[in-house]
Parts: structure tokens; sequence; C-alpha cells
């Protein structure tokens, strides 16, 4: 007979919480969801669209075992604590337990640990309640229409394009994708030139003429400025500012995730997985522990006893000076606020100490979490920032310059922000100065960048898209469909891509966009509030979506196979290209008549060998036509880029090196042969 049963989501979190807990308590996990929607009924949505919209749960394939040694275990236990993770998806997960289980009210209650520690879980256990049905209805609202979108959406794609899905958010953000990548096609690039002074020990650049900002247009128009300047520059202005620098505010999910992309190259996908682990318990000798809180969180909130001690570690190894305060932002109108800011549980579990007990990647991530949460109440770091004033003739320059005159955070957090000084040499007003020389120029304007992962989830988080916890999938499917080719870290639409989206828009642009995403999310947090109706929202939704999905299945022009301009040499119809499991063939079109399959004899220019993986970095052009070079053994190794390969490997960090502008580049970091 077991006294307190404990049900958890992970196997290696039940292991960590069993040895604080003691004997009277059995851990075990339910590895995640145990129901999901079943595949029945009306368009196989496993929802009854006509009745309130009543879903029907069924045991995921593979979870029956599951669940049959959860009600064993139940039955012989006196109370059940259902310890699923502090979010919304957790918050349902125990109520499938307690549904699926047949867990009657009286004989559970509901813990919640936000961080896995021996004090905070006995601390949960102190405070218990049960499921909020709130949250559940939120989870299950989200549910339901991510499945009657997915379902409903993706068969209409997939009889009528080459798409194979679409989704509520992930067809926005591959939305995003391709306006950005129509941006680029439609950006009119214009040419223009800047001027540069030259001096013993600075440089200043031309910003101003009769105190105006000038532009110039060409070279000729440099070459005139250039000719009308003459020896002496009059120093005009010298302003000295001393400014106060502060640190960012400790990470939530998406800072987390655009912070491990931009300065580890972490993919969100894989950050969120090391969160996962350094969350959930990492055995450091003495003890198994999560060394971070929950990682799934939109709020910036620290808690009062992380503060003090965090004040308390500051004061005694960096000095008083260096203690600094709590950084706030404006709350927004879609934060959740229901946990923590991701931070360490402890202060004293410093990186330098964890790091034998982490791998390469968690130390990594772990350093950065760490060092960000107690940069962000420490001290202000101070700058000298200085602006000189030159004027020549009616042309006047600019030169600018900063000085650290106090580290402040700084002090821990430096190599993780460019922060170079820039000194300049003591001047006085009036002082008059000959330049060296004066070079000029030529620019050309640039056309918005690519999104990259960090940029995209950035983009999804401002503009309320989807929630924090979900935009590693997201991302991940939009890669996994083929929506997108991932060059040079930079998201570039593929054909189908496009194909979809335009499809899309033409049918459901009132739906698939940014405003009526973001608002659905608006209307979730308010389910979960309980200031708004579950089932009017799906009514509303439901009601002015299967229309426009009836007009598309019936308007909707089905894409019609490409021609080769070859004769099929069995019954001489037009050969066309179709697209099957393994990609793109030539068939003929007279299928299924005729059953002709042509055998490609695809001529590979092979450039170098791939340094990854040993294979063959061969030339490939994109959906689009532009010719880039990615290696033979794709999908395996997904080796690509658009500069010329050299097959060389990086001495910095291992990656392909690339010939660029006729230099020797790493296609990866900055390092520079």
């Amino acid at each position: 007979m077991t006294k307190n049963l404990v049900i958890v989501e992970s196997p290696s979190k039940s292991k960590t919480i069993e040895k604080y807990l003691g004997h009277d308590y059995k851990v075990v996990s339910s590895k995640g969801h145990i129901r999901d929607l079943a595949t029945t009924g009306k368009y196989g949505l496993g929802v009854d669209v006509d009745n309130d919209f009543k879903p029907n749960y069924i045991p995921i394939p593979g979870k029956q075992k599951t669940i049959s040694d959860l009600k064993k275990l139940v039955k012989d236990s006196d109370m059940i604590y259902l310890a699923t993770d502090p979010d919304r998806e957790g918050e349902a997960i125990s109520w499938h337990l307690k549904e699926a289980l047949g867990i009657k009210d009286k004989d559970y209650e509901r813990v919640l640990f936000h961080e896995i520690t021996k004090d905070k879980v006995i601390e949960a256990f102190n405070e218990p309640r049960k499921i909020d049905y709130d949250l559940v209805k939120s989870q299950e609202t989200r549910r339901i229409l991510d499945r009657i979108i997915g379902f409903r959406l993706s068969k209409l794609m997939q009889s009528k394009t080459g798409g194979k899905s679409a989704g509520r958010v992930q067809s926005v953000a591959l939305k995003l994708i391709v306006d950005r990548e129509r941006e680029i096609e439609a950006f009119n690039s214009e040419e223009y030139w800047t001027i540069t002074s030259i001096f013993k020990d600075f440089e200043a650049d031309l910003f101003n003429y009769k105190d105006k900002e000038i532009k110039l247009a060409n070279e000729e128009e440099a070459n005139n400025v250039i000719n009308s300047l003459g020896e002496n520059y009059k120093v005009l202005s010298i302003e000295q500012k001393e400014k106060n620098k502060k640190a960012k505010p400790p990470f939530i999910t998406s800072t987390m995730q655009q912070d491990a992309s931009n300065k580890l190259g972490f993919n969100a996908k894989k950050t969120m997985s090391l969160a996962q682990k350094l969350y959930e318990g990492i055995d450091i000798g003495s003890e198994t522990v999560g060394l971070i809180t929950y990682m799934r969180t939109d709020s910036i909130r620290l808690s009062d006893q992380f503060i003090k001690e965090g004040y308390k570690y500051i004061n005694d190894t960096y000095g008083k000076e260096y203690v600094g305060y709590v950084k706030t932002t404006k709350k927004k109108d879609n934060v959740q606020d229901a946990h923590e800011a991701i931070r360490p549980t402890s202060v004293f579990r410093t990186p330098e100490k964890m790091k034998e007990f982490l791998t390469k990647d968690e130390y990594k991530l772990y350093e950065l979490i760490y060092y960000r949460a107690l940069a962000s109440i420490m001290a202000d770091a101070k700058v000298n920032a200085t602006t000189i004033i030159l004027r020549n003739n009616d042309y006047d320059f600019k030169a600018t310059g900063q000085v650290l005159i106090y580290d402040g955070y700084l002090k821990i957090y430096k190599e993780f922000e460019s922060s170079e000084d820039k000194i300049l040499p003591k001047l006085s007003e009036n002082e008059i100065l000959n330049a060296i020389e004066v070079n000029k120029e030529q620019h050309f304007t640039q056309p918005p960048a690519r999104y990259t992962e960090a940029k995209l989830i950035k983009e999804m988080e401002e503009l309320g898209i989807g929630r924090p916890s979900t935009y590693a999938t997201v991302i991940d499917t939009i890669k996994e469909r083929e929506y997108v080719d991932l060059v040079e870290k930079k998201f570039v639409p593929t054909k189908i891509g496009i194909e979809t989206t335009d499809k899309l828009q033409e049918f459901f642009s009132g739906i698939i966009n940014v405003e009526y995403t973001a608002n659905m999310e608006s209307d979730l947090d308010k389910i979960a509030e309980e200031k708004e109706d579950n089932i009017k929202v799906l009514h509303e939704f439901y009601d002015s979506f299967e229309p426009l999905v009836k007009k598309a299945f019936g308007e909707m022009e089905k894409n019609a196979p490409e021609q080769t301009g070859e004769i099929c040499p069995n019954c001489g119809s037009p050969l066309v290209i179709r697209k099957g499991k393994y990609g793109e063939f030539t068939a003929c079109s007279n299928y299924p008549t005729c059953k002709y399959i042509k055998k490609e004899e695809k001529e590979i220019n092979e450039i170098v060998k791939c340094p990854e993986c040993g294979g063959m970095i061969v030339e490939k052009k994109s959906k689009r036509g532009k010719v880039f070079y990615g290696c033979n053994n794709y999908p395996k190794c997904k080796v690509a880029t658009w500069d010329i390969p050299t097959g060389e490997k990086c001495p910095e960090c291992g990656k392909l090196l690339v010939e660029k502008n006729n230099k020797i580049k790493c296609s990866e970091c900055n390092y520079e042969k």
C-alpha cells in the first residue's frame, strides 16, 4: 500500500523529487500527455462541432500501459499528488490524469514546482490546491482551435497545393518570412557616398552642410565636397555627458532563446531541451538539484529570496558599490506573469562550481542564465560619452567616443555584451586641426535583412503571436515541412512555402494574419482568467471559419503539374514534374492510364569535400533558381552557403570557410583568414 503517490511528467524529475520526499512518497512519471483528441467524427477532428465542441479524448498510442500502471498505483494509494509542470499545459495534463485514472476530488491535491530544490518541493506540498479548471479550459480551447485549423487547412493544402500542413500560428510565422522576402525583392538599392576626415588620433564623419543634413548621391557630389574643403578644421563644440548603462532584466523564454541563438549558436529546440535538463535536476555530487527555475515564462519578476541572497552575494564578492536594483519594464498586455523569470535556483551555485557536473552545452547555457540574472540586480555601469563637432568651410564633421568610467554590472557581464571603449583625444573649443587625409567611400542602401531564428522569435513575441513555449515547435514545423530553407542562419522561403502562403491569403486573409492571431491569444488569456466563455470563443471562430473552408475547397484552383517540355516515350503525352515521398520526379501526365516514370540522371557539379561529414559540397539551386552550395548528404548534413566553399574548417569554431569578396571567411563566426 502506497501512502502518497506523486505523479510528475518527466522520469528524470521523478527521481530527483523522490529523494527529497522520503519513504512515505512514491514518485512516478506520466511521461507527458496521456490523452489527446481522437481523429474520428466530422472531418476527423475528434471534436463534436455540432454539440458545443465537445471533445472526444482517447489514450495516446503507446500510453495505454502507462495508464494501466498508474491506475493500479492510484488504487493502492491514500492520496494522489498531481505535480505536472506549472503552466496551462501542465494543468491540462493533471486534469487528464484525474479523469483517465478515475481520481476522486477528495483523493487528490495539485502541487506546483517552480524550481526543483528540496526546500521548494517541500514548500509546494505544504501549499497544495485543486486543479484550476479555467486554465484547463484555456488549454483545451487552444487545442481544439489548433486541431480545427490544422486539420481543415492542412487537408485543403494537400489537395490543392504541394503544401503539407497549415496552422494557426505556423502559417502566420511563415507569412512573416514570405512578406520579408517580398520586401527584399521589391527593394531598390540606392547609391550614396560618405566622407571621413582622418586625424592623428581619431576620425570624423561628414554629416551637415550649413547646419542641415547632407546626403551625397554620387561620386561627383563627393568630389565637389572634398574640393571645397580647406586645410583647417575648427573644433566647434565638445559635449561630454556621463551616462548610466543599465543591465537587461533576467531572461524570459523568448529572450533566452534569442540570446542562446545569437551568443551560443543554439537553435530554439536545443535551447529548450538544455533548459529542461537544467530545470529538472542535475547530479552535483552531494545532491540532485534543479539549477534553474521553470523555463517557460514571460515574466521578469524575481523572488524576494533570490534578490536578498543576490544582494548579499554581490556585496560579499564584489563590494557594496556593485549592489544595484531590480529591473522592471512596463507590463505588456499579453504577459501572463504566472512564474518568475528564468534564474539560478541558488546564487551560490556559480557556473564555475557547476562546470564539472554539466556537459559543455549545458554549462554554456547555465552560465548565460546565471550571469544575466545576477547582473540584472547589480549597479549600472557608467560611461563618459563624448561628441566632437568640427567645421570646415560650412561642412560639419562629427566624432563620437565612449569611455567606461565605472564597470558596474559589466564586472560579470562584459563578455556577454559588446562594450568597447572608443577614446577621443583631449581637445578645446576653437582649436584648429589639420586632417592627415580625407576619404570618400561608396555605399548602397541595403534591403531589410532576412529573419534569423532569434529575430523571428523576437518579432513573434512583439506581435503577440503564439506563446514563448511554442516558438521552438513552430519554427521546427516550418523547417520540417520544407516551407523554408535555412541559408547562412537566415530563413529563405521555398517555392512551396510562398505558394502555400499565397493560397491561404487568397481565401483566409481575415484569419491567417498577425492581428487575428494575437487577438486569439488574448481571448485564451481571458478564458484562463474567467473573463471570457470558451464555448462562445469557439463558436465565434468556427462560424466564420468553416464557410471560408468550404468556399476554398470549391473555388481554390488545384495546381497543375509543371510540364517539362518532353514527351512520354510510351504514350506520347506530355511529361510533368510530380512530387512523391522522396521528392520531385518526372512522370507521364496521363497517369494512371500510363505509369511511365523517367529515370533521372543528374549532372552534379562537385565543388569540394565537406569538412563536416566527408561528403561532397555540390552546386545547387534554390526553389527560386539562385545558386548556392550544399552537402550532398543533406538532410543528414545541413552544411549550406551562398558563398564559394573552400573545403577547409574554421580554426575558431570548426565550421566551413568560404570565399567572400576575395577574402576567406567563416560561414558561421567572425573569423577571417
